[in-house]
């Protein structure tokens, strides 16, 4: 179950896969939204950096707390082990307090990547068809970061890329955005090949690596995000996605 819903969400189910969580339509005072998915990596494996990568999370919320385009987005996060797990739907930045992200992440097990993926994606799909036919104008963006390959999901590459192709198929939202995430690829020698080859098989829209997980670095990833998220929100209205944001470390 979610940990850090506030009283104005509500549970949705999603036919055959973990489902999602999302305030309620009532509750929404903009006429047009970005939903963000932030999906996180808490395998055990990313022990050495848990407090800068929740950090990084905070910093991801805050600027968007401070960015023009506050009232018009959406942050659900989830992470991901052997299992995936929702810590909060989709919630209107005003409910989202920096302090519940202090220790956020539980860290055990394996690697669901493929299934974390995916379940994002048709999380926002869903959420975004029940807002356009309420009358409201959506986009989307979800950022994957992970440190190793996928070794026990359900699914596969292929699930992730048929997701990612209904979303925009469906006319469920205006442009869809993935970001993936590679972080300590020196750790492991095939992760750059084994990422970029999922980035492709999925079809995500960017691809990216972090050499080293350290509180500088992980606070640049933060900036990369929070630009990416302003810039997918910018769009819409436009009839496309935003362009991809640089990164540099």
């Amino acid at each position: 179950m979610p940990k850090l819903n506030s009283p104005d969400m509500e549970m949705n189910t999603l036919t055959g896969h973990y489902g999602f969580s999302a305030t309620k339509i009532e509750h929404l005072g903009a006429t047009e939204y970005t939903l963000v998915d932030i999906v996180v990596d808490s395998s055990g494996s990313v022990s050495d950096f848990q407090t800068e990568l929740e950090d990084c999370v905070k910093e991801v919320i805050n600027s968007c707390k401070m960015s023009p385009r506050a009232d018009n987005l959406m942050i659900r996060l989830v992470e991901f082990n052997q299992a995936v797990t929702e810590i909060h739907g989709y919630k209107l930045l005003e409910n989202c307090n920096l302090d519940d992200y202090n220790s956020v992440l539980r860290l055990y097990g394996s690697t669901a990547l493929f299934d974390a993926a995916e379940n994002s994606v048709l999380a926002q799909t869903a959420y975004a068809k029940d807002l356009v036919d309420n009358d409201f104008s959506v986009n989307s963006i979800v950022v994957v970061i992970t440190d190793g390959a996928d070794n026990v999901s359900h699914g596969c590459a292929n699930d992730v890329k048929k997701a990612l192709a209904a979303a925009v198929k469906e006319e469920a939202v205006e442009s869809m955005v993935s970001i993936l995430i590679g972080v300590n690829p020196h750790k492991n020698t095939h992760l750059t090949d084994y990422l970029s080859s999922f980035k492709f098989d999925a079809g995500f829209t960017q691809y990216e690596e972090i050499d080293k997980a350290d509180a500088k670095t992980l606070a640049k990833l933060a900036k990369f995000i929070s630009r990416s998220i302003s810039a997918q929100s910018s769009s819409l209205g436009t009839g496309g996605p935003s362009q991809p944001q640089s990164f540099t470390i």
